[in-house]
C-alpha cells in the first residue's frame, strides 16, 4: 500500500511542479508585457498632450477616436486585479494576445487545480483503506478479552521445570505422553480441573494434596523412580507435576514392575488395547515385546486422538470421575489455545473458585 502511494505521488509532483512552473513564466511574461504595454500607451498619449499648442477635441474624426481609445486603454491596462489580470476599462477590450495568453494560464490554473483535487482524492481514498485494515486487524486480535485464569501460566511455567527431569517416560517402554510437545497440557488441565491450580490445595474426602490428582501415597511410591534430590513434598508445584507426569505415562504405555518375588510383572496401559489404539491412532495394531506393556504400532497424532486419550487418562486415574468431566478434560485438551471457545468458558465456570 504505501509503494503504491509512493508512487502516485512522485508522478503527481513532477507533472504538477512542471505546470506551476509554465505558469508562473507565463504570468511573469504577461506582467512584463502589460508594464511596457502601458509605459508605451502612456507616453504616447504624453507625448501627443505635450505639444505646444496641440489640442484634442472631441470629434467624430477617425484621428480624435483614435486619441480617445488611447487614453481609455491606458487607463483600462494599469487597472489590474488581485490575480495579476487586466481589468478591461469603459469601452476598451483587451489585447488578442493578452487573451490568448490569459486562457492558457487560466487553463493551465485549472489543471493545476484538477491535479491538486484529484491527487487529494487518492490520497483520501488510500488513507480511509488503511484506517479500515487496521480497523480490522484490531477487531480480529482483540475480539474477545476471553482467556485462561491468570494461575495456568504459572503452571505452565512449573510444567516446564518439572519435565527436565530426565525420569518422567515410563520404564521400560519411554512412552512421554505427559510431557510431549504437543500434549504436555493435560498436566495444566488437570490441575486446573482438580485444584483450579492450587499448589495448596488439600482434598479431605480423598486425602489428595496439591495441584495434581494424585494422593500422597501413591505420590510416595512413583517419586522413587523419579531420582529425586529431596523428599516428595506434594505442595511442592515442581514434585507434584513430575509425579503426576510420571504418573500419566504409565498409565498411557504402562509399566514393568517387580514383584515380591523379584520378577518382572507387566502392567498394560491404555495403549496395550488394540480398541483403544483404533480410536486414538485409527489403526488397532499394537507392538508386542517380551518384558514390556504392549503399546500402539501407529503414533498418536491427532488432536481428537489425543483428547480422547487425555479423557480416558483422568477416567483411569481420577476415582469416581464421570463421563461429563472426562468430557470437559477432552474440549479443554483440545481448545488448549482456545480460551474463548463457548463450551471452553462453561466449563471454566463450573470450576471450584469461579467467578
Amino acid at each position: 500500500m504505501s509503494q503504491d502511494i509512493e508512487s502516485f505521488n512522485e508522478e503527481d509532483d513532477e507533472w504538477l511542479s512542471e505546470l506551476e512552473t509554465r505558469a508562473t513564466d507565463l504570468e511573469k511574461e504577461l506582467f512584463d508585457w502589460r508594464e511596457s504595454r502601458a509605459r508605451e500607451v502612456t507616453e504616447s498619449v504624453y507625448r501627443r498632450e505635450s505639444v505646444p499648442g496641440a489640442t484634442f477635441r472631441p470629434s467624430t474624426d477617425d484621428g480624435s477616436r483614435e486619441h480617445a481609445g488611447a487614453r481609455t486603454s491606458a487607463v483600462g491596462v494599469a487597472a489590474r486585479t488581485d490575480g495579476g489580470h487586466a481589468r478591461a476599462g469603459t469601452g476598451a477590450h483587451p489585447h488578442p494576445a493578452e487573451e490568448r495568453t490569459r486562457a492558457l494560464i487560466d487553463h493551465g490554473r485549472r489543471s493545476v487545480d484538477r491535479a491538486r483535487r484529484s491527487r487529494g482524492r487518492k490520497i483520501t481514498i488510500v488513507t480511509a483503506a488503511a484506517i479500515a485494515v487496521v480497523t480490522l486487524l484490531v477487531l480480529v486480535v482483540f475480539r474477545n478479552g476471553a482467556s485462561w485464569p491468570p494461575s495456568v501460566a504459572t503452571v505452565q511455567s512449573e510444567i516446564t521445570a518439572a519435565c527436565q527431569n530426565p525420569n518422567i517416560a515410563s520404564e521400560p517402554g519411554q512412552v512421554n505422553f505427559a510431557c510431549g510437545k504437543t500434549t504436555s497440557q493435560i498436566l495444566w488441565i488437570f490441575a486446573l480441573m482438580t485444584s483450579t491450580d492450587n499448589a495448596n490445595y488439600t482434598d479431605s474426602k480423598t486425602s489428595r494434596e496439591g495441584l495434581e490428582p494424585i494422593t500422597a501415597t501413591q505420590g510416595g511410591e512413583v517419586a522413587w523412580s523419579l531420582d529425586l534430590h529431596h523428599p516428595y513434598n506434594p505442595y511442592n508445584p515442581v514434585d507434584s507435576l513430575e509425579v503426576a507426569a510420571r504418573a500419566i505415562n504409565n498409565i498411557v504405555g504402562g509399566a514393568t514392575l517387580t514383584n515380591a518375588k523379584g520378577d518382572p510383572a507387566v502392567q498394560p496401559g491404555l495403549e496395550s488395547s488394540p480398541v483403544n489404539c483404533q480410536q486414538y491412532t485409527g489403526s488397532s495394531a499394537v507392538i508386542s515385546r517380551a518384558g514390556f506393556p504392549d503399546v500402539c504400532a501407529q503414533p498418536v497424532t491427532s488432536t481428537s486422538g489425543q483428547a480422547a486419550l487425555a479423557a480416558d487418562v483422568y477416567q483411569e486415574w481420577v476415582v469416581g470421575a464421570t463421563a461429563a468431566a472426562a468430557k470437559n478434560v477432552s474440549v479443554l485438551f483440545e481448545n488448549a489455545n482456545n480460551p474463548g471457545n463457548p463450551q471452553v468458558q462453561a466449563i471454566l465456570q463450573t470450576l471450584p473458585g469461579a467467578a
